[in-house]
């Protein structure tokens, strides 16, 4: 969806400062309301939230079709729409995070399989098929990436309203929005499960946004590979990723989700130390596939298990707290990632990252261990509505769809 922009912003200019801004300005409304979007997600109904953000996203992307049309894109009008984007972002992915459990129930087993066929899914489309189609539309002038954007949001909001109504939990006692977004950070700090959950992909995000930012000019000085090799090393990656989602759930059962959580980020950490070390751009696609299918096996595994034991009218809140902390640790890794490399050499942001992420583990894996995990299933289970019964008989019929 948003490989649009970038493109179109390269079009425009050579700068990377212009092009960081519009970059940037996708990632911005998580940073200044992600907490109050998330208590809005939980006041709100989810699938009407969803479907209205993705109409609103596709009617928001004809103003930049009609600017490109009439030759009058720029840097600042990119940044807005992407600022806008966004926002429409984050009301969608906190309200599909919440949606889930109400359709589906809080059987871990369902979860992981829908976020499984979610992640695929994601995966396939912003690892395979988007960049390339995005880059195949723009030969055929600059507003028509743009408008096949608005159409790929116009039909999922039309799905996404056709989707079956979930039930929702009784509604509390009218608090401020501010309070009631205290209220989702505090359930999250104050509960080291969730504590761990949400430290794993910020912490995540400094490492791995310090890999990215290095990552072509390693490709191409380390190991002498041009932009279609280097098309190659994400796809090799995303392919992992494919992997990773599909064994998630086999992964949980085996060795328990907390286990599995601590074995997938030692993965992760272990393939980085080997991408920083590659010799060949061989040695560098496998890590960088072994890379991917840890985190595509961490990103089923960790949202699955919030979603099972969180409250459903705190789901919200609690979805946007970690997504925030998320969002705020990328830019930090970044600037590591470009500092080490200007000051120390290319490989350093990998080897550091590789670092952080191994001390991660560390640190993380008492806090997701399995018996804190089966802990707290226990206790979501107690929380069970007597609406469980014909939430189980919908999820059978939607992942098996």
């Amino acid at each position: 969806m948003h490989a649009a922009l970038p493109l179109l912003a390269l079009t425009l200019t050579r700068d990377p400062m212009a092009l960081a801004v519009v970059t940037a300005a996708g990632t911005l409304p998580w940073l200044l309301f992600g907490m109050l979007g998330g208590a809005l997600v939980d006041r709100w109904d989810r699938r009407r939230t969803m479907w209205i953000a993705d109409a609103a996203r596709a009617g928001l992307l004809a103003i930049p079709a009609a600017a490109a049309a009439l030759d009058v894109l720029s840097i600042p009008l990119l940044a807005a729409v992407a600022f806008l984007l966004g926002l429409g972002g984050l009301f969608f992915d906190t309200a599909a995070t919440a949606y889930l459990p109400d359709l589906l129930g809080r059987d871990p087993a369902f979860l992981e399989r829908a976020n499984a066929r979610l992640r695929g899914a994601q995966t396939a489309m912003s690892g395979f098929a988007g960049p390339p189609a995005g880059s195949a539309l723009l030969v055929f002038g600059r507003a028509v990436p743009l408008l096949a954007d608005a159409v790929s949001f116009a039909l999922s909001a039309v799905l996404v309203r056709s989707l079956p109504a979930a039930p929702r939990p009784a509604p509390a006692a009218r608090e401020s929005l501010l309070r009631q977004a205290r209220a989702g950070a505090s359930y999250v700090l104050r509960d080291r499960l969730l504590l761990g959950l949400a430290l794993r992909p910020a912490v995540g995000n400094v490492a791995f946004l310090a890999v990215e930012t290095v990552l072509a000019l390693f490709a191409h000085d380390r190991l002498g590979i041009g932009a279609f090799g280097f098309g190659l090393l994400l796809t090799a990656e995303a392919t992992g990723g494919l992997l990773g989602a599909g064994i998630a759930s086999f992964l949980g059962r085996r060795l328990g989700t907390g286990t599995a959580l601590t074995c997938t980020a030692t993965v992760e950490g272990l393939a980085i130390l080997g991408l920083a070390g590659a010799p060949n751009p061989y040695v560098a696609g496998l890590a960088l596939a072994v890379c991917g299918a840890g985190m595509g096996a961490t990103m089923v595994l960790g949202p699955s298990l919030r979603q099972a034991i969180v409250p459903a009218h705190l789901m919200g809140r609690v979805a946007a707290t970690s997504r925030m902390l998320a969002m705020c640790a990328a830019p930090s890794g970044a600037f590591l990632g470009g500092w080490l490399a200007t000051t120390y050499g290319v490989r350093t942001p990998l080897y550091t990252a590789a670092g952080v992420l191994l001390a991660m583990t560390a640190v993380t894996a008492t806090m997701t261990s399995n018996r804190r995990v089966e802990a707290a299933l226990r206790g979501s289970s107690d929380r069970q509505s007597p609406a469980a019964d014909s939430r189980a008989r919908v999820a059978d019929a939607v992942v098996a769809a």
